[in-house]
């Protein structure tokens, strides 16, 4: 009985370590929103201008190469933002991230200051990612 008790008290504190951040932001007349949840060793995290998950990419450093590995889970693999964006925060964080990027790729302009505006909430809350 002490195992079972001791063994869903490690669950619940891992649970518990799982928290989550919004911010949203007006960018070239869009309003885009940022849904971070921090994981432990990690981070997911989520663009967009509508409820959808369109994409997911994951990235991670590895030992054997300076710019991290990459690989789109679930999406179209013609469209290369999540995959970038989730390599370079993984450059720049050292942690595994998750990205889903789902905004349309019409405006590279809006892909720049999309990610200058992550890199900017990462220097102001570094404890949310």
């Amino acid at each position: 009985h002490e195992a079972i008790l001791n063994l869903n008290f490690k669950w619940t504190a891992e649970f518990e370590g799982i928290s989550v951040h919004n911010f949203s932001e007006k960018i070239l007349e869009q309003v885009v929103h940022f849904h971070v949840m921090k994981l432990s060793g990690g981070f997911f995290l989520w663009v967009g201008s509508a409820p959808v998950l369109s994409n997911l990419a994951v990235s991670m450093s590895s030992r054997y190469d300076s710019m991290p590995l990459s690989t789109l889970v679930m999406g179209d693999p013609s469209n290369t933002a999540p995959n970038s964006l989730a390599q370079r925060l993984a450059k720049k964080t050292k942690k595994q991230v998750f990205v889903s990027y789902s905004l349309p790729m019409t405006d590279s302009s809006l892909s720049l200051l999309v990610e200058n505006r992550i890199k900017k909430e990462l220097e102001l809350h570094p404890e949310h990612f």
